[in-house]
């Protein structure tokens, strides 16, 4: 039987089946179309009164089905939402995600929705209609259907309901129980029978209110119409119409979380849909009757086979031909590895100019991009892989996941989990240099500040051993202020400042002054400091991005109407806005910069005749555990001058939750330190 089973799982002229699956012992938290009257008494949302909207209940089931012999995931969802502002109204517009590829695509079902008011002191509802639903193609393989849900005004509850049926195996649904408005009930279920074994990622950092597995059987038909089977003798044997029934045992799992706050982005954070709670499934493995355990999962080969053979990402690599008379010119002038490489990225870049889609594969051949001379991400970077390699250079893919698109979790071997490539050079040393074409300001060698996310993987040919690369850089955000201050009777200040911006913070600069003109950036850059006229300023290497960008000008900051016998003044607090991004207390995610920090600040601060210093503040040395960073300040009085230093030392990208206490209390004791006041009396 169990030979027969699998060939009419795989290859029978199918005449139909039934499955059906067990239903939770429990009852579902919301029954479509059955709002009441009091579900709109606005007493009943003061507690969310801060919020846009919230959701009353979100309600998904998953479960597979056996239809037409072969398996489907079948998922329903029914969601319930309280709109409280007009701020909420997007939560109006649904967006439900499908993937397709070749023929087969997954397809939205049963699709109703309601909104419901009160009127007159009467619940009414409005109906979804089908003139309100539209279809959005995103990629060649996913596909958004988006609706709006009609007459929504604040006090509005909007409800809808919809089920996804896929034969994608592989695409079982995830589920997001957090979001970025409250949460009253979030709860999904999911049957799985034991012929397929998915892993399981549940993240975030809330507590489940309920987690329950409970083991159970369904009924699976199957028919067949019978034919030939190769597993008879030399593939003749008839095998007659036939049914039968399957009662696999079936996983049921249940989880539901209540009372969820709004989740709050944080100063340096990396996307939200990191960190908020949620469960994913990947599948690792079939077992069907009679046959061993098949592992489906990917592993890193597999991927990298898959990647190299795709025609838009491996099939590109090696059509940089048309360029071959260039590269030769450049192989020809540059002997040394390193400047060889900079002018094949200069040619890359220069090539095909990004157009600010971050993508894994190509959207057009090598040719037809530079034709165009615009192209995403991966246009310009396969582009440079290839002039790479044709310049006689050791250079592999290497694919990562940009900070807006999510952390890899490097334990899920999944494709999906990647939307980016740059190009890694093998050095004569052994070591490998990450290049990347897409940003004119960045130097090479440099990855845009988007790509810091963790690590990427390398894609390597024959089967050869891939290996994760991390993408922490060696350049920093790096700030340098060297300062003549002069200080007059009245509490002025005019003074003279180089300032260099290196690493990424020049790459940050330069873009603001590429987008807003040197004229209007001092004019904000003026608007953050109070009283401040800029008369003057001039900039050096805007063009030269291999070094840090400098600028140079001069500022007045009046002071009051007449002389003062005392004069405080706090000179670092005046010349930055800066204030601690950290005010909350506790954080239950990494705060991640991208690259670690320096900042330094040398002033000398001239002081008026017949004045004298009363109060300076003191000294300080503040240490990160760990070797985690360190400030110096230090103020010293020189004759008619003080010498103020003042160092920010930042030595990681990433600091977990668990560091996030001491990184808020060395924020905060820094700039204390810099706020204190210096305290002169005029000679009587």
């Amino acid at each position: 039987m169990a030979s027969t089973l699998l060939r009419c799982l795989s290859l029978a002229v199918v005449l139909g089946c039934v499955s059906q699956l067990p239903a939770f012992g429990q009852a579902d938290p919301i029954k479509f179309g059955k709002v009441e009257l009091k579900d709109l008494d606005e007493k009943n949302f003061v507690a969310d009164s801060a919020a846009e909207a919230v959701i009353l209940c979100d309600y998904g089931r998953s479960r597979i089905d056996l239809v037409n012999n072969s398996f489907r995931v079948s998922f329903e969802r029914v969601t319930r939402i309280k709109i409280l502002k007009k701020s909420g109204y997007d939560w109006a517009t649904v967006k439900v995600p499908l993937y397709k590829k070749n023929t087969q695509e997954e397809k939205l079902v049963n699709l109703r929705g309601f909104t419901y008011n009160v009127v007159g002191g009467q619940l009414v509802k409005d109906k979804l209609e089908s003139t309100a639903v539209f279809s959005e193609q995103l990629t060649p393989n996913n596909i958004i259907r988006k609706f709006t849900m009609p007459n929504v005004r604040e006090g509005s509850i909007i409800e809808y309901t919809y089920i996804v049926n896929s034969d994608f195996l592989f695409n079982f649904q995830d589920w997001q129980f957090e979001h970025e408005i409250p949460v009253r009930w979030s709860e999904y279920r999911v049957s799985i029978p034991e012929y397929f074994d998915y892993k399981k990622l549940m993240q975030g950092y809330q507590s489940l209110a309920v987690q329950e597995h409970t083991e159970g059987t369904t009924q699976m038909t199957i028919r067949s119409a019978g034919g030939f089977s190769g597993e008879f003798t030399h593939g003749s044997g008839r095998e007659q119409a036939s049914t039968e029934t399957l009662t696999p045992k079936v996983d049921n799992f249940r989880w539901a979380m209540k009372d969820l706050p709004a989740f709050r982005e944080e100063p340096y954070m990396t996307t939200a849909n990191n960190f908020m709670a949620r469960i994913n499934f990947e599948l690792a493995g079939t077992k069907m009757p009679g046959r061993p355990y098949i592992n489906v999962a990917g592993d890193w080969n597999k991927i990298s086979k898959e990647l190299l053979e795709d025609d838009e990402f491996g099939g590109q690599l090696s059509r940089g031909g048309f360029l071959k008379d260039k590269v030769a010119t450049i192989v020809a002038q540059h002997a040394d590895p390193q400047a060889r490489i900079a002018a094949i990225h200069d040619l890359a870049r220069k090539s095909v100019k990004y157009n600010g889609m971050d993508r894994l594969y190509a959207s057009n051949s090598l040719r037809a991009s530079f034709d165009k001379h615009s192209g995403n991400s991966a246009d310009v970077n396969l582009l440079l892989i290839a002039l790479l390699r044709e310049a006689g250079l050791t250079v592999h893919p290497l694919v990562l996941s940009t900070r807006s698109h999510g952390m890899i979790n490097t334990s899920f071997v999944m494709l999906a989990n990647f939307n980016y490539v740059v190009a890694s050079v093998v050095l004569p040393d052994n070591k490998q240099l990450l290049v990347d074409a897409t940003e004119d300001l960045a130097p090479c060698g440099m990855l845009p500040a988007r790509c810091l996310n963790g690590a990427g993987r390398l894609v390597l040919p024959n089967d050869q051993e891939s290996a994760w690369v991390d993408l922490t850089p060696s350049q920093h955000f790096t700030e340098y202020r060297q300062i003549n201050l002069v200080l007059d009777e009245k509490g002025g200040l005019s003074g003279k400042i180089h300032h260099e911006h290196g690493g990424y913070s020049a790459l940050y600069h330069r873009g603001r002054i590429e987008k807003l003109g040197e004229k209007k950036y001092v004019e904000e850059m003026a608007e953050g400091h109070e009283g401040w006229s800029i008369p003057k300023y001039t900039f050096a290497e805007r063009a030269t991005v291999q070094k840090p960008l400098a600028m140079d000008y001069e500022f007045t900051s009046p002071g009051g109407d007449a002389p003062a016998g005392t004069l405080y003044l706090n000179p670092l607090r005046s010349l930055s806005d800066e204030k601690n991004p950290f005010v909350r207390e506790g954080r239950m995610f990494p705060v991640d910069f991208g690259a670690p920090m320096d900042e330094t600040l040398m002033v000398t601060l001239t002081l008026p005749a017949g004045y004298v210093v009363e109060e300076l503040p003191k000294p300080i040395a503040l240490e990160l555990p760990d070797n985690g960073g360190r400030f110096v300040y230090n103020i010293a009085p020189n004759q008619n001058t003080l010498q103020i230093v003042s160092r920010l030392n930042l030595r990681k990208a990433v600091y977990s939750a668990e560091e996030y206490a001491s990184l808020r209390e060395f924020y905060t004791r820094a700039l204390a330190k810099q706020a204190e006041q210096i305290v002169l009396k005029k000679k009587s």
